[in-house]
C-alpha cells in the first residue's frame, strides 16, 4: 500500500515537472523568436543645414513709461472719473479734488491786484502831471526822480500780485487731475475722500502697454562675446525673440534697445531691455520670459536630436543604424545645444539613421525594426526644447570598441 501510494506520488510530481519545463521552454523559444525578429526603434536622418546659434536669458517684462501719479495740491479727492485697470487716454480726467479754498484764494489775488493797479495808476497819473511842471520849470527835477522812483515801486508790487492771480489760478486748475500719458491704471487708485498731500500722495499708477520692455541681464563674458560679435556683423542688431512661461513663442521680434553704463557690483552683469511691440496688450509688467538673442550662424550644421546622444565615462555616443541593417555605436564630439538638437563636430554625418527612440537595453550589432520618423513626428524643434524627453527612454549602451 506504502509503495503504492509512493509511486502515485512520483508520477503526479513527474507530470508537473514536465507541465513545468514545457513553459519554460515555450517562454525561452518565444523570447528567442522575439529576439531574432529585432528591437523596435524609431530612426531619424541626421539634419545638415545653416543653423543660427541662440542665447537664452532669464527675464522680466517691464513697461516702457510708469508714473505715479500725484496732486500739485492739498485736499480732499472729491470726484473719481476713473476705476482701477482702466484704460485712459492721455489728457483725460482722473480725480479732482476739493476747490472751495483755491477758489477763495483767486478772489483774493484779485482783489490784491486790483488794488496795486489802482494805487499804481493814480502814481502814474502824478508822475505825467510832475512832468509837465517840471517842462514849465514850476517844480524841481528831483520832485520828478522822487516820483518817479515810486511809480517803479507800485509797478513792482502790481507784478507781484499778478503772479500771485497767476499761481493761485494754477492752484485752481490743478484741483482736477489729468492722465500724463495714455495707458493702463493699476489696482492702487485710491478711493473718494482720500487726503491728497501736495507732491506726496500716489492717487495711481498708470504705464503704456505698448511697446514695452523685456529686461535680462548680461554677464563679462557674454558681453565681450556680445560685442565682438556685433563687429563681426558690422553693427547690425540681432534678433530678438521672448518664449512666454507657458512656453509659447511670442510672434513678434524685439529689438535691444538700452544698456546699462556699467555692471553691477554685485552680481557682475549688465542690465540690458529690448523692446517689443505689444499690440494686443498679452504683455505684462512683472511677467516672466525668456530672451533668445541670435548669434552666428554655423554653415552646413550636423544636427542631431538632444535625447538620441547618450553619454557614458565622460564620452559622448549616438546608436545609429549600420549598414548591415544592425545597431552600432558612434562616437561623436558635440558642439552647441540648438532647441532639441546638439550640433555634431564629428562622429556623424549627414544622411546617417540616428537611433532616437528604443533605446532602453540596446546594445551593439543588434537586428533592428525599423520606423522611420520626422522632427514634426517627435515634436523636435529649432527654436525650443524637447519637452517630449523622458529620461527613462535612454539608458546606456556600450560603445563600440575600436
Amino acid at each position: 500500500m506504502f509503495f503504492a501510494k509512493n509511486k502515485k506520488l512520483g508520477a503526479a510530481v513527474i507530470a508537473a515537472l514536465l507541465a513545468t519545463s514545457s513553459v519554460y521552454l515555450a517562454g525561452c523559444g518565444s523570447k528567442q523568436q522575439a529576439q531574432q525578429m529585432g528591437q523596435q526603434v524609431k530612426v531619424m536622418q541626421v539634419i545638415q543645414q545653416d543653423t543660427p546659434i541662440y542665447t537664452e536669458y532669464a527675464g522680466q517684462i517691464a513697461g516702457k513709461d510708469e508714473v505715479k501719479v500725484q496732486s500739485k495740491v492739498s485736499g480732499n479727492v472729491v470726484e473719481k472719473y476713473v476705476e482701477g485697470g482702466q484704460y485712459v487716454e492721455a489728457g483725460q480726467p482722473l480725480y479732482r479734488i476739493d476747490s472751495r479754498q483755491y477758489e477763495s484764494a483767486v478772489l483774493a489775488a484779485q482783489a490784491t491786484l486790483a488794488q496795486s493797479e489802482a494805487t499804481l495808476g493814480n502814481a502814474q497819473t502824478d508822475l505825467y502831471r510832475d512832468q509837465q511842471l517840471l517842462a514849465d520849470n514850476a517844480i524841481s527835477e528831483q520832485t520828478v526822480t522822487t516820483q518817479q522812483s515810486n511809480v517803479n515801486a507800485y509797478q513792482a508790487v502790481a507784478d507781484a500780485n499778478a503772479a500771485q492771480l497767476r499761481k493761485a489760478e494754477q492752484d485752481l486748475a490743478d484741483t482736477m487731475i489729468y492722465a500724463p500719458l495714455s495707458g493702463q491704471l493699476g489696482v492702487d487708485d485710491v478711493a473718494v475722500g482720500t487726503f491728497a498731500g501736495a507732491g506726496s500722495t500716489s492717487l495711481v499708477t498708470i504705464g503704456s502697454s505698448d511697446p514695452v520692455f523685456a529686461q535680462f541681464s548680461l554677464s563679462e563674458t557674454e558681453y565681450l562675446k556680445a560685442m565682438n560679435l556685433e563687429s563681426m556683423n558690422m553693427g547690425m542688431q540681432p534678433q530678438v525673440t521672448i518664449t512666454l512661461a507657458d512656453g509659447t513663442v511670442y510672434p513678434y521680434t524685439g529689438q535691444i534697445v538700452q544698456a546699462d553704463r556699467a555692471l553691477k557690483s554685485k552680481t557682475g552683469t549688465l542690465t540690458v531691455k529690448a523692446l517689443f511691440p505689444n499690440p494686443q496688450n498679452l504683455l505684462l509688467p512683472g511677467m516672466f520670459a525668456r530672451v533668445r538673442i541670435s548669434g552666428e550662424v554655423v554653415p552646413n550644421a550636423l544636427l542631431v536630436p538632444q535625447r538620441a546622444v547618450q553619454q557614458l565615462l565622460g564620452k559622448s555616443f549616438v546608436m545609429v543604424v549600420g549598414e548591415d541593417g544592425k545597431s552600432a555605436a558612434r562616437t561623436v564630439e558635440l558642439g552647441d545645444k540648438v532647441g532639441s538638437y546638439y550640433i555634431i563636430k564629428s562622429g556623424v554625418e549627414a544622411g546617417d539613421n540616428v537611433i532616437v527612440e528604443g533605446l532602453t537595453s540596446l546594445k551593439e550589432g543588434m537586428d533592428l525594426i525599423i520606423t522611420q520618423v520626422t522632427p514634426e513626428d517627435m515634436g523636435f524643434t529649432l527654436m525650443g526644447d524637447d519637452t517630449q524627453f523622458n529620461d527613462s527612454e535612454v539608458s546606456p549602451a556600450e560603445p563600440s570598441k575600436q
